[in-house]
């Protein structure tokens, strides 16, 4: 067993995938998700991509993620606006719902704790 794992997309086959349609603004998103790892306590790390589009997400979990290319806005229920390019990196917390807009086909990569 390895204690090491490089996230190479190339690695691993992507999971298709979308908002639920009843969360969906505008678009029609489509999402590819590469599984890298999941550890013991809920936790999950990979890649994620997205095309164009703008959908509701309310957030249970905790997740930081490193956008990787493309530009989102993720936008607050209580206003605040966060505009996300290449390099740019965040963490959402649980309770953080908004929407989440795909302006350009974005990538990040993302861990997760559930």
């Amino acid at each position: 067993m390895t204690h090491a794992i490089p996230f190479d997309p190339a690695a691993t086959a992507p999971e298709a995938g979308a908002p639920a349609a009843d969360r969906v603004v505008s678009g029609n998103p489509r999402f590819r998700t590469w599984s890298i790892d999941e550890a013991e306590g809920g936790i999950y790390a990979g890649i994620w991509e997205a095309t164009p589009g703008k959908w509701r997400v309310v957030y249970e979990e905790w997740e930081y993620f490193s956008i990787l290319s493309g530009y989102s806005v993720v936008t607050g229920d209580t206003g605040e606006v966060y505009h996300l390019r290449a390099g740019d990196r965040m963490v959402l917390q649980p309770g953080f719902s908004g929407t989440w807009e795909v302006v350009e086909t974005t990538r990040k990569d993302y861990v997760v704790r559930l």
